[in-house]
């Protein structure tokens, strides 16, 4: 029995450290990305240009933009006064970005 326990750690620990370091990338990443080409309008999920279009978990589904897939279209096309990012980022930093702005909202951008 204790040799099945540690096997199964064992097991757990080396999954762990295969995938968290990407997702920890992927924020890291999509951090550095919103900072330079988000923060000036949406500081702190804010927006600057139009107030009830923030990055707030309230508004992100009022909008229908509570998913990686949507805020990430919206990064990728534009919209509105959004400017299009499709030239400027790659699909992993758009990625990235979109999957930052998610996590942020679900915390309520702390």
């Amino acid at each position: 029995m204790k040799k099945l326990v540690k096997i199964i750690l064992l097991i757990l620990l080396v999954n762990i450290n295969l995938i968290s370091p990407a997702l920890a990338d992927d924020t890291i990443n999509g951090t550095q990305i919103f900072s330079v080409h988000c923060a000036g309008c949406h500081i702190n999920g804010s927006n600057i240009i139009r107030r009830g279009k923030n990055l707030k978990m309230k508004a992100l589904k009022k909008n229908n933009m509570d998913s990686i897939e949507a805020i990430a279209s919206i990064i990728t096309n534009g919209k509105n006064n959004m400017s299009a990012y499709k030239e400027r980022l790659t699909e992993q930093q758009i990625q990235d970005v979109a999957t930052y702005v998610l996590e942020q909202a679900e915390n309520n951008w702390r």
